[in-house]
């Protein structure tokens, strides 16, 4: 295996590609079976499942800069940790837009690790910056 000049910025990169191809597959089969080739259609389940992915392509790119960033300035720990609230924020998020009957705190949990990982990713880019 080559040295890559950021691993745990890539291996979050690998989990969230894929989460977002699978939120992707996800609309895709809800707008097969409902025949609906743009918008909603009027479809609920549709909808969610369409903004589930449009959050996910809102958050993860700013989320992963930051990340790679702070992975380039900071000690390794803070990355990882950066890292594992990032990857499972989106996990949980995702899920609760995409499977039916999930618990709706899953939201606000989601959201909430991802804002956190950014939030503290800011702080430690700044501090990376600065010191």
């Amino acid at each position: 295996m080559t040295d890559f000049p950021l691993p745990i910025t890539a291996w979050a990169a690998l989990v969230l590609g894929t989460l977002f191809f699978w939120l992707t597959w996800r609309v895709i089969g809800e707008r097969q079976s409902g025949k609906v080739a743009h918008g909603d259609g009027g479809n609920s389940e549709l909808a969610k499942k369409i903004r589930g992915q449009a959050n996910a392509a809102e958050q993860m790119p700013l989320g992963l800069i930051v990340l790679g960033l702070n992975e380039l300035l900071n000690p390794t720990w803070v990355t990882i940790l950066l890292a594992v609230m990032l990857v499972a924020g989106r996990v949980i998020h995702g899920i609760n837009f995409t499977m039916p009957g999930t618990p709706f705190i899953m939201r606000p949990i989601g959201m909430g690790l991802t804002l956190f990982s950014l939030g503290f990713g800011l702080i430690g880019l700044a501090a990376g910056l600065i010191l």
